[in-house]
């Protein structure tokens, strides 16, 4: 129940871009509607960090990616994206996907591996 599942990411050089997805299963659209979407990230020996936030309230960003990063949703796909810009070394880590219901439920992506490096 409310199952996410991410794709995208992999290996990129410095100044690249990705677009990261993540599709919640599992719950119909009107429940979607109401949940907030956000990406963290997790650098080695980092704590998890909330990166980007979508909800029917609107979007936030940490401030590290403000300007270079985007999320955004579809929601007749059930999918949120993160497409990231002028991607740096520092961007390095692995992104989850992580869905909170307006019950209060959470659920986590499986995480993607983002690696950037020349």
């Amino acid at each position: 129940q409310g199952q996410i599942v991410q794709s995208g990411g992999g290996l990129v050089q410095p100044g690249g871009s990705l677009r990261l997805s993540c599709k919640a299963s599992r719950v119909i659209l009107s429940t979607f509607l109401s949940d907030t979407m956000d990406w963290y990230r997790q650098a080695p020996g980092e704590q998890r960090e909330l990166v980007a936030t979508i909800s029917s309230s609107g979007t936030n960003y940490a401030d590290a990616v403000k300007g270079r990063f985007t999320i955004s949703r579809d929601n007749n796909k059930k999918t949120i994206y993160l497409q990231m810009n002028s991607l740096t070394p520092e961007d390095t880590a692995v992104y989850f996907c992580r869905r909170q219901s307006a019950a209060g439920d959470v659920y986590w992506g499986q995480g993607t591996q983002v690696t950037v490096s020349s």
